[in-house]
């Protein structure tokens, strides 16, 4: 898999859009924690600092999810000075797989009421 190349070394390299794949975002929807950040950055409209997501494993666990999320095409990561801010690909994604986000954020959501979990 090719990626756009860092511009510099605090640039994140990321899929282009037509490297995203199916099964890579579904690999990465199908973790719990990876799915409660994608919830998290769908249910607003501006990008998160990763330190805004209070996640139930240590630092370097939640670093490794939002590598396999930006990896594989479902989140943008970029640094505002020293935060790395994170944003849904919701325009790549709704293009690709049109109804697949949403269709996969309803059943979470209808989960978690049902579970009464997050």
């Amino acid at each position: 898999m090719t990626t756009t190349a860092p511009a510099s070394s605090r640039d994140l390299p990321h899929p282009a859009r037509e490297e995203i794949r199916l099964e890579g975002v579904l690999h990465a929807l199908s973790d719990p924690v990876r799915l409660r950040i994608v919830r998290e950055l769908a249910a607003g409209s501006d990008e998160l600092s990763c330190s805004h997501f209070d996640l139930p494993v240590t630092k370097s666990t939640t670093t490794h999810h939002f590598r396999v999320l930006r990896e594989s095409g479902v989140i943008r990561q970029a640094y505002r000075g020293t935060a790395k801010m994170n944003g849904l690909r919701r325009d790549d994604l709704d293009d690709l797989f049109p109804g697949l986000l949403d269709a996969l954020l309803a059943a979470a959501a209808r989960q978690t009421a049902r579970l009464g979990t997050d």
